[in-house]
């Protein structure tokens, strides 16, 4: 039975609170970073979004280089446990349309789930079709 542990991505982009808009900018600027994951002393606490810099820093007139992450953070929809089964965790993805959510274990911050990166393993660990059922 796999867990989530198994096919999570670790070391997920995270900044800590005090870190600044600008600093979670800036990791927007790679292309497969869709959340910057925020943390106080290792906790998962808030996630900032391209959405979300927008709303809060550009629109509202804030400076990127003074405004505190935990000030626009908003709080995570929704996480996942590392020791998780993984067939459930992507049921949760499917029912909740997420695409991707945070893993906890402890309430530290672990890794990400994909939706694609649990269809892939789970994919893995079917077994192959008989060679009568494949005829």
């Amino acid at each position: 039975m796999s867990r989530v542990r198994d096919a999570m991505i670790a070391d997920p982009p995270k900044l800590e609170g005090g870190a600044s808009a600008q600093e979670a900018g800036q990791l927007f600027d790679r292309p497969e970073v869709r959340a910057v994951l925020v943390c106080e002393d290792g906790k998962l606490t808030g996630v900032v979004t391209r959405k979300t810099l927008v709303r809060e820093v550009v629109a509202r007139g804030r400076d990127p280089r003074s405004t505190p992450l935990h000030d626009i953070a908003e709080p995570p929809v929704f996480t996942v446990d590392a020791d998780d089964e993984l067939e459930h965790a992507f049921r949760e993805l499917e029912e909740r349309d997420l695409e991707r959510v945070p893993v906890v274990e402890d309430g530290r911050l672990v890794g990400v789930l994909s939706r694609a990166g649990v269809q892939r393993r789970l994919a893995e660990d079917e077994p192959p079709l008989e060679p009568e059922a494949v005829a």
